[in-house]
């Protein structure tokens, strides 16, 4: 069985076990939900080539805002990928690092990465396909 095949019989046993009561609880959709979200990914990925300051994330992701990063920060941090990392000076200096637990993340995010780099085409052609046969206009 493939490694995809495997994953997705996983994911299904586990949802049928919890049942539909609690499948909203998943741990996998949990997961997921996480580091599936507009920012997170952006933000482990910016966090990947070295530790920054909140503004240099602001820089590096200018159309983020300054409460949504840091809600999404907070989040990295709760859920162990990141790390804060407060220096005693006047104004305190914050710094934020990838943590080991968001280093694992990476080779299944490059994984994901390499994918949309080599399917963009594909997909942008069906969005202009699937459009064009409604006659909507891209958002």
């Amino acid at each position: 069985m493939s490694t995809a095949q495997n994953a997705i019989e996983r994911f299904s046993r586990y949802q049928r076990q919890l049942g539909d009561d609690q499948s909203a609880h998943c741990a996998i959709r949990d997961v997921l939900d996480r580091i599936g979200d507009k920012w997170s990914m952006l933000m482990i990925m910016e966090l990947a080539m070295r530790s920054q300051r909140f503004s240099e994330l602001h820089r590096a992701i200018p159309d983020i805002s300054k409460r949504m990063l840091t809600q999404t920060l907070r989040d990295l941090e709760r859920d162990g990928l990141i790390t804060r990392h407060v220096f005693p000076t006047r104004p305190p200096t914050v710094e934020y690092r990838l943590a080991p637990l968001g280093q694992s993340l990476l080779d299944p995010m490059a994984a994901l990465i390499d994918w949309a780099d080599r399917r963009y085409s594909d997909i942008h052609a069906a969005r202009v396909r699937f459009d064009g046969a409604r006659g909507d206009v891209p958002r």
